[in-house]
């Protein structure tokens, strides 16, 4: 399923609370829930064993897919978090600055950028995406209408890999709490399981909102 990109109004929206916890330059993913919505989500969310990465594959979440005229999802996704982009005929960034929130790290050539998953393929496979079907993990992989999608440092994305919040946190501590709030709101729109230490993880990073 083919996903469009965040009204205007949502990407105002989502500047604002990026402006509020991230210093000087926003990134724009939608807005999530508030700390207290987010916390009665996670309550709600099924807590088990992480089930296995048998048969995991990234080719099993096709990204990234045309959302609009010749622009991808990455494509969309470095035009709405960065600051002075333009692009060319084939929505490559031209030029443009890019600020992570991850690691507060100004990028100034989107090469070095990467579009993270906030909750991580892998990660998704194995809190119950391998039962899905193949278009609603491309509609996953490629969702712009909730918190799951973010321009960052490629080396910060990379730092993250496939781990979950009791393994990884970004390093700028001053995020915690929304991406706390984008992660719980990520795996309660997709029913997705949790573990007992991922759960802890994030109740506690939920405290610092």
């Amino acid at each position: 399923m083919r996903r469009t990109t965040a009204l205007a109004t949502t990407v105002a929206a989502a500047a604002t609370a990026w402006t509020l916890s991230a210093g000087p330059a926003p990134a724009y993913p939608p807005t999530p829930p508030s700390a207290s919505t987010a916390a009665t989500q996670l309550a709600s969310l099924t807590v088990k064993t992480e089930g296995s990465s048998d048969g995991y594959s990234r080719d099993k979440f096709p990204h990234w897919i045309i959302q609009s005229g010749t622009c991808d999802t990455r494509e969309q996704v470095l035009k709405r978090d960065g600051s002075g982009v333009t692009v060319d005929s084939s929505c490559q960034p031209t030029a443009g600055r890019w600020y992570s929130v991850y690691d507060s790290t100004w990028v100034n050539d989107s090469s070095d950028v990467d579009i993270d998953h906030i909750v991580p393929l892998s990660e998704a496979w194995k809190s119950g995406a391998s039962a899905w079907t193949q278009a609603k993990r491309q509609e996953f992989a490629n969702n712009l209408t909730i918190s799951q999608l973010i321009a960052v440092t490629a080396s910060s994305n990379r730092s993250k890999g496939d781990k979950d919040p009791s393994e990884w946190k970004p390093p700028n501590t001053s995020v915690h709490c929304i991406y706390a709030r984008e992660w719980i709101w990520v795996k309660y729109t997709y029913k997705l399981s949790l573990q007992s230490a991922e759960k802890t993880a994030l109740t506690q990073m939920l405290g610092t909102c």
